[in-house]
């Protein structure tokens, strides 16, 4: 039997939890003088008496949560709280939104995904610009915990490989403190993560507002910006480098960081497999860029070709999804290339869209497994990840989310076709929204602002999609889900 009101009760707490990120912007608008104070003290009160009314009736209700409930809680977490966080930009003035555009803007920040309905962001209140960073920068923590403590323990595929490596997430299918603990953890190593970065580019010229967004945004790999420009207004190579190199860290496997800092060996990142594949899929991107860039001569020098290349080829591919230059306009090969980078994302649990590097290898792997065996039909091969056999069941799991990734894409792709969108813009927007990427080609190229209402909608779904790595969503619409 579901435990509804256990779940309802969980929900409320979150909700009312949630409320207080309503009054860091509130403090903004107030230290900046702004205006822009009222929807952010008005969307407190909501939430919080929202929280408190679903939470009341139910406070009592404690019992033990199955795998079934944690799928609707997980489901239930982010489009929620997704929904509450639109509250600011829909009662807001400047700018001023409707609702598809406020959710939109909402679920864009909270699943990390950096695409924009926003024109025009130099004019908007801090308050309003800091709200989008921070959206961002908490549903980057929240993916990490649910990547490290939740998808395990619900069997999403390809996740259980860090059952091994999690320190403490299953135990007879019980929420236990230990996942807590883990939690925890990764908040201070995330938030470690956050202020070297903060730090970094304040040092590099930054404004202390602008350090931190920016910190928000990077090791959230989101891709919000304070500016149209996005990094490319700051025209400096050292804000670049620093912004690729916190890139590449908030990739990495969160439980791999904590293994690392917790051994005090800097040599478990080199027996990783996962990692090892990313960082070789990172050089060669950044090499393939820089060498079409300096060949079809772009960019008037050597360092401008090298600076730009680099750049663009790690933020797409880590579908953080800022840019320095107009990308778009680059000969067709590079945008097409990266936004394809997009798909493979970064390592799984990292706050990185796309299917994961993982997931990734272990189809490569599973693919030269099939052709050695159509040539030794009767050998017995395994599949490693290092010197690890992975399980079938594994392997399979994995072969099923990569159907149903694909399955999920093409739905999409032809519902934005059907509300009116180009074909490249509906193919580029599917891509960015499902990996959590940001940016595309055509029309969603710089913004989403002209997309139609009904094409938001599908792109907020596309989104949630994305970020809860499809299975978790794609659950609920079985009847086997719902049945006792």
């Amino acid at each position: 039997m579901m435990q509804y009101r256990s779940i309802i009760r969980i929900l409320g707490l979150l909700v009312a939890i949630f409320s207080i990120t309503m009054l860091p912007p509130a403090f903004i608008a107030y230290w900046y003088q702004d205006g822009a104070g009222v929807p952010f003290i008005l969307s407190f009160f909501l939430s919080l008496l929202i929280g408190f009314v679903v939470w009341y009736p139910n406070r009592n209700e404690k019992s033990e949560l199955k795998v079934r409930e944690g799928f609707l809680i997980v489901v239930l977490f982010w489009t929620v709280l997704g929904a509450v966080g639109a509250l600011p930009f829909w009662l807001a003035d400047k700018p001023d939104m409707n609702l598809a555009a406020s959710m939109f803007e909402a679920f864009s920040g909270l699943t990390t995904t950096g695409a924009t309905v926003l024109t025009g962001l130099e004019s908007l209140p801090k308050a309003i610009l800091y709200y989008r960073q921070q959206l961002q920068w908490f549903g980057g923590m929240g993916i990490i915990v649910l990547a490290v403590a939740i998808l395990p323990m619900l069997g999403v595929g390809g996740m259980q490989l860090y059952r091994a490596e999690t320190p403490g997430p299953v135990k007879d299918n019980k929420m236990t403190p230990r996942i807590a603990d883990t939690a925890k953890h990764l908040w201070f190593i995330y938030l470690g993560i956050t202020i070297a970065c903060a730090v970094s580019f304040y040092v590099a010229g930054m404004s202390a507002f602008d350090a931190i967004c920016h910190a928000f945004s990077t090791v959230a790999i989101g891709g919000f910006s304070t500016y149209d420009a996005s990094i490319g207004y700051f025209n400096s190579v050292s804000i670049n480098m620093i912004c690729l190199v916190f890139l590449l860290i908030s990739s990495v496997n969160f439980p791999l960081h904590f293994a690392a800092v917790r051994g005090k060996n800097i040599k478990t990142y080199w027996r990783d497999p996962e990692l090892k594949a990313f960082m070789v899929i990172q050089l060669a991107l950044m090499v393939i860029c820089f060498l079409v860039l300096l060949e079809e001569q772009i960019y008037p020098d050597l360092l401008s070709a090298l600076n730009h290349g680099l750049f663009q080829a790690v933020s797409m591919s880590t579908t953080a999804g800022f840019s320095t230059a107009s990308f778009s306009s680059w000969p067709l090969f590079l945008p097409i290339l990266l936004i394809f980078a997009s798909f493979i994302g970064g390592c799984a649990g990292s706050t990185a869209g796309g299917l994961k590097v993982v997931r990734v290898l272990l189809l490569f792997l599973q693919g030269k497994r099939e052709l050695n065996r159509l040539v030794h039909p009767r050998a017995v091969y395994s599949i490693k990840l290092g010197r690890r056999p992975v399980p079938d069941r594994i392997v399979e799991a994995v072969w099923g989310f990569f159907a149903a990734y694909t399955l999920v894409f093409v739905v999409i792709m032809l519902l934005l076709l059907l509300v009116g969108m180009d074909n490249i813009s509906a193919f580029t927007a599917t891509a960015a929204c499902l990996n959590n990427l940001g940016p595309g080609l055509g029309e969603v190229a710089a913004n989403f602002a002209s997309v139609p209402d009904a094409g938001k909608w599908i792109l907020v779904v596309a989104m949630i999609f994305g970020r809860l790595e499809i299975f978790t969503l794609l659950v609920l619409f079985t009847a086997a889900f719902w049945k006792d």
